[in-house]
């Protein structure tokens, strides 16, 4: 299904948690926009069927790409599955994500599969930019904060 990136990572930090961070709405725009972007979420129905919809914005430029898509399946702390489509059209074509949460010894393990990037961006940068958003991630959730 067209480019592809995969990745691997695990998390100091319960299924529970990483997975909420991929639903929720405020957790998204801290951590999903890779260095020099800021996010921003429209919408997000964390639901299968549900919708989201986010911008990205580049801090140096001002130059806005939004994208959004649909929840295809959704296994509370195993697996989130969605597809993502870009809204500018000459970025064309619908990408299918997927999430696998693993609980393991130290954590949780997540594997990430996104097929079908457009040709115009290159592979090396959207892999590049999901490795810094899952740093990012890491930051947000390892802590164990008390109430």
């Amino acid at each position: 299904m067209g480019n592809t990136v995969t990745l691997h990572r695990v998390f100091a930090a319960p299924a529970a948690r990483v997975y909420q961070a991929f639903l929720n709405p405020a957790a998204l725009a801290k951590w999903l926009p890779p260095h020099g972007f800021v996010a921003e979420v429209h919408h997000l129905d964390a639901q299968v069927g549900g919708t989201h919809h986010i911008s990205f914005v580049n801090l140096s430029t001002g130059h806005k790409h939004s994208f959004g898509g649909t929840y295809l399946e959704l296994k509370p702390n195993e697996l989130i599955r969605y597809n993502d489509q870009f809204d500018d059209p000459t970025l064309a074509g619908q990408m299918q994500v997927s999430i696998v949460f693993n609980s393991v010894e130290m954590g949780t393990e997540i594997h990430i599969s996104q097929t079908g990037i457009p040709d115009e961006i290159p592979v090396a940068a959207c892999y590049l930019g999901w490795q810094e958003s899952l740093q990012l991630l890491a930051l947000l959730v390892t802590p164990t904060i008390p109430d």
